[in-house]
């Protein structure tokens, strides 16, 4: 499907945004120069007939996503967070992405739910509502469990929505390949890579088996965390295209005036978000990569409720070290540190020089200490930032970004509650609680308990191993045997030292 009719896909896409009114907003929220504003109208504008004419009723760029399709309003989304990279009133146009989307119909999501789960609906829901929140690939609705009487919410994905994102990633496929072909400047961003890790997440988003194996995980991970809580999953009643949950009352994290009704601290909120989310990043290594406030909703008691596990971004250990070792670098303004972190993991090239990339750093770092946050404009920092990147020949790192997406999502919904967070005061605890456990001496015990205990696993294996070893050095047309014969011995000691290291290891 990745062939040239996507090249129709394209320019629909400038088409639909001339035709909605949408292009000189978008130009106009980000700034865009003269010369861009140009070549834009010029690219969109003959094509504008085959534009999507959207819903007339939404403002224009929530128009032309909404006609465009399911990965443009994801897209969306994001931007929705972003009031100081797109401006306070298209951040409000866009908000409607995230649970207010025209809704299919209630006869239908009962359909669905009788196909998937093999049973009437009146026979497992007593109630069963009409949709109360409808995004950009399923739906909700309120229902009451026919046996217990129990409030649940029942996701359902949209009907044809695996097709309808199809063609859109086949879209961002043709888009990468046409980069790849006539940009080589921006190669090393590895657009087809990109595209690839998204498309695997949204392909995990569209099996709500999968979801609610990540909520479930999530769960385990932050059942003790203050503050914080998560619906439980009814198995029983879920599968590939149908969710059950349990059901969560509250007050949605983006309605302000309905938090300041309920006497809850926005302050206090916005920091609990940012901490929460480092924690889950740094300290478990697997977040919820989708934190804008349609997913987020606070409760009476003032936890903070979390839900749609679509998305879910994954870390691994060492990994966690090195941006832990980078964000502490930024938050003490060592940046030689945070140099020289990027050049030992291997993100800038050993042939660039590591002080004039801690200068670099530098710049980019300064203007965030010591002034208001709200004067902080995260769209020109972004800007040099991949100023910087491209300069000093950094590839894009595809496991990560979703870390990187959701922590921009992240401080976003906080400033939407406290234009005056600042992201590095709250980072600061987190980062250093991590930095302690997981990179000091206590890390350096913890990290070679685990290398005994895996080689520990190998004992069994240690007598071939070894039985291997003497045969090949008593093979007379062995090259060099006479001089290798030294490192027996001392391989049979190691193997036995390692041996009796896992075994007590463990037992404990």
């Amino acid at each position: 499907m990745r062939g040239p009719h996507n090249i129709i896909r394209l320019i629909r896409t400038g088409a639909t945004l001339e035709r909605t009114g949408a292009m000189n907003v978008v130009l106009e929220a980000f700034e865009a120069p003269a010369a861009l504003r140009i070549v834009a109208h010029a690219l969109g504008w003959p094509f504008k007939w085959l534009g999507y004419k959207g819903d007339p009723d939404m403002p224009p760029a929530t128009r032309a996503l909404t006609a465009l399709g399911p990965a443009y309003i994801k897209f969306g989304q994001v931007l929705s967070t972003r009031p100081d990279v797109v401006g306070e009133d298209m951040a409000q146009q866009l908000r409607v992405l995230q649970d207010k989307l025209p809704p299919f119909s209630r006869a239908e999501a009962m359909e669905e739910v009788e196909r998937e789960l093999g049973l009437p609906v009146e026979d497992l829901f007593s109630e069963f509502s009409e949709p109360i929140a409808a995004a950009s690939i399923a739906q909700v609705h309120r229902a009451r469990l026919a046996d217990t009487g129990e409030d649940v919410a029942v996701k359902v994905l949209r009907p044809g929505i695996e097709r309808a994102f199809r063609k859109d990633i086949d879209a961002f496929y043709f888009a990468a390949r046409i980069v790849d072909l006539f940009a080589p400047g921006a190669r090393r961003l590895r657009p087809m890579d990109v595209v690839e890790h998204f498309d695997g997440v949204v392909q995990g988003e569209l099996d709500l088996r999968l979801e609610s194996a990540a909520a479930s995980e999530f769960a385990a991970n932050t059942e003790h965390d203050e503050g914080f809580q998560l619906p439980p999953i009814l198995w029983n009643l879920s599968a590939r295209r149908v969710m059950t949950l349990g059901w969560a009352d509250g007050a949605p994290l983006g309605d302000n005036d309905a938090l300041d009704a309920a006497g809850h601290d926005r302050r206090a909120l916005g920091e609990r978000v940012l901490t929460l989310f480092l924690n889950h990043a740094l300290r478990d290594g697997y977040f919820h990569a989708d934190m804008h406030q349609g997913n987020l909703k606070v409760a009476p008691n003032g936890n903070i409720i979390a839900y749609d596990f679509g998305i879910m971004g994954h870390i691994d250990e060492y990994t966690r070290r090195v941006y832990a070792e980078i964000l502490f670098g930024f938050i003490k303004r060592d940046y030689k540190r945070v140099a020289e972190v990027h050049f030992e993991a291997g993100y800038v090239p050993a042939t660039q020089d590591v002080d004039e990339f801690a200068r670099a750093l530098r710049a980019v770092g300064e203007p965030i200490f010591g002034m208001d946050a709200s004067h902080i404009s995260m769209g020109r920092l972004l800007n040099y930032l991949f100023e910087v990147t491209e300069r000093f020949g950094m590839e894009t790192r595809t496991e990560l970004i979703l870390l990187q997406r959701t922590m921009v999502v992240v401080e976003g919904v906080a400033r939407s509650l406290d234009p005056q967070v600042n992201i590095w005061e709250v980072a600061r605890p987190v980062v250093e609680d991590y930095i302690k456990q997981s990179i000091g001496p206590r890390a350096v015990i913890a990290d070679l308990v685990k290398t005994a205990r895996v080689m520990g696993r190998f004992g069994p294996r240690l007598p071939a191993l070894v039985e291997q070893a003497l045969i090949a050095q008593s093979n007379p047309q062995s090259d060099g045997s006479a001089s290798r014969k030294w490192w027996i011995p001392a391989l049979i000691g190691v193997g036995v030292g390692v041996l009796m290291a896992g075994t007590i290891f463990q037992v404990l």
